[in-house]
């Protein structure tokens, strides 16, 4: 059916006088844009270009449409109809043409990629061309005689243009509009950094008896437009470095409360969400060096912890280390799990990071650094993940599951689901499990704090999260590690049995075997009760 086929929403923008850029791509970057791309059956992508040409309007943005039809639905129609009050106030002062294009025609090299699919180094300065053409009235057939034209002969002979990658043609008004104005044809014109633009080929293009006949006889007039590619979007906002240039009273928090943003040439962050494949919300929080080309390390919490169980090591980074954006995220589990609930593995918490990193763009971390439940999904995003990870920091876990662990899981289910303390009484026993008599005498304030921490688990999400650590062994797998590892323990973790057991199995770690540190007077989880030694453990292999 007319205008249910694939298009595109091509919209055009120019700041007004008294919007300070900053903030006019703040707003874009880390709300308009990703609340989009968390439409992934409307999105394919969101691109933002900027002028090169010297004229206004400066900025233009285009999703690739999977479906026109999608554009009439409340899905999209509500976006707009329940705006955000600094999405109102901001877009009041942007002056917008927005066009829906109905896709006619692609042709493409052989070396093109989408370029969603593409790092932002490969991506960012990509130029795109954008012709608009209005057809003469009252002609029959003008429409058809000018695609013709562009199919069978213009977009060939651009395609001998050096750096040519795609063209497509497109016509506006959509058909979901009803054709309530005149038509015109878009095409869009896209080419390498370098390219032959204005070259001998682009000239002969230009130049032939068809296109002049075409033009003299349907087009009324043309305008042309070109741009660079400056801005890729995600569904998960990432732009640290527009934020960090902002005041701090352009804080941002959405009505339901699941996005956050903090401003500040030092204090820069960005709490936000990704989903999974199977539904799942997964919380994230950005900070840290604010340049998107800083590098990043991650950080996986244990079972029952929240991110904020790595709080005192971040701060320790943010100056030791103010050239790391650092990346943390709750574990699946943490507040719930899928409907219908299904219980984890390790693969499925692997997979879960590589969905995040996808979401924010990150191509490749700097190092991941995870503990317990957090240091086996470390290990195995190294082995499954290897071409997203420089290094890893594996902390206070076992490589292997035992029938004694998976029996202890199904007794610690239980207590969290019985009526006697359930979670409550669960996380004192954990912690006292946990934690170094040293931290349980000297330091009752972080036993205090993590109990706490512990208690807020979903009961749900903790059945079925733990199961992670049932039947698993990464013994094997990991000898063909290829990413260089450092596993760290606690010297009273299990009243230093698990010293013992990573001692045993840290030179199965590829060809030479992986180092093992002990922090002192911690138990199981260091960098909470010995943040400060813990980082000394690990800040030289990162």
């Amino acid at each position: 059916m007319a205008g249910h086929g694939p298009g595109m929403l091509y919209v055009t923008m120019q700041p007004r006088d008294g919007l300070s850029l900053d903030q006019f791509h703040e707003w874009y970057n880390n709300e308009h844009g990703p609340t989009r791309l968390r439409l992934p059956h409307i999105f394919l992508n969101g691109l933002r270009y900027r002028a090169t040409d010297g004229q206004e309007p400066q900025f233009l943005a285009i999703y690739d449409v999977t479906s026109m039809a999608h554009l009439e639905t409340p899905t999209y129609t509500d976006l707009r109809a329940n705006r955000s009050p600094r999405e109102a106030a901001t877009i009041g002062q942007v002056d917008v043409d927005r066009k829906f294009l109905d896709l006619v025609a692609t042709q493409q090299s052989p070396l093109f990629a989408p370029i969603e699919q593409l790092t932002d180094d490969e991506a960012v300065g990509l130029v795109l061309v954008s012709v608009e053409v209005s057809l003469k009235p009252g002609i029959e057939g003008a429409e058809e005689a000018v695609t013709k034209w562009y199919v069978d002969e213009h977009i060939p002979m651009l395609s001998k243009i050096p750096g040519w990658l795609r063209s497509r043609v497109f016509r506006t008004p959509s058909a979901i509009e009803g054709g309530s104005s005149a038509t015109k044809i878009v095409t869009l014109h896209e080419y390498a950094r370098e390219n032959g633009l204005g070259g001998p080929e682009h000239q002969a293009a230009m130049s032939t008896r068809w296109r002049d006949d075409v033009f003299s006889k349907y087009i009324a007039h043309k305008g042309r437009r070109t741009y660079e590619l400056f801005y890729v979007f995600g569904p998960a906002p990432r732009d640290l470095q527009t934020l960090s240039r902002l005041p701090p009273n352009a804080a941002f928090s959405s009505a339901d409360g699941k996005i956050t943003t903090k401003p500040g040439e030092k204090d820069a962050a960005i709490s936000a969400y990704v989903v999974t494949a199977d539904g799942l919300t997964i919380p994230y929080r950005l900070e840290g060096c604010p340049s998107p080309a800083a590098p990043t390390v991650a950080f996986s919490n244990s079972l029952l912890t929240s991110m904020h169980m790595w709080d005192a090591v971040v701060s320790i980074i943010k100056v030791q280390r103010p050239d790391l954006r650092i990346l943390r995220y709750d574990t699946r589990g943490r507040r719930d799990v899928p409907t219908p609930p299904v219980p984890a593995d390790l693969d499925m918490l692997s997979d879960d990071l590589a969905t995040l990193l996808s979401a924010l763009r990150i191509p490749k971390l700097h190092a991941l650094v995870g503990v317990s439940m957090g240091g086996a999904t470390t290990l195995k995003f190294a082995l499954k993940y290897p071409h997203l990870l420089d290094r890893f920091v594996a902390c206070d876990f076992n490589v292997a599951s035992s029938d004694a662990n998976t029996a202890a899981w199904k007794e610690r289910i239980a207590v969290a689901e019985g009526p006697d303390g359930g979670i409550r009484k669960l996380a004192g026993l954990t912690v006292e499990r946990w934690f170094h008599p040293h931290t349980m005498a000297e330091k009752k304030d972080l036993a205090d704090r993590m109990t706490d921490m512990v208690a807020a688990n979903s009961v749900q999400g903790f059945r079925y999260s733990c199961q992670a650590l049932w039947n698993y062994d990464m013994r094997d797998e990991m000898k063909g590690c290829t990413v260089p590892g450092l596993f760290v323990v606690g010297e009273g973790d299990g009243k230093g049995a698990l010293v013992k057991a990573m001692e045993g199995f840290k030179g199965l770690l590829g060809p030479n075997g992986g180092e093992l540190k002990t922090v002192p007077l911690a138990g199981h989880l260091p960098m909470w009760e010995s943040p400060n030694e813990f980082w000394d453990a690990i800040a030289g292999f990162l």
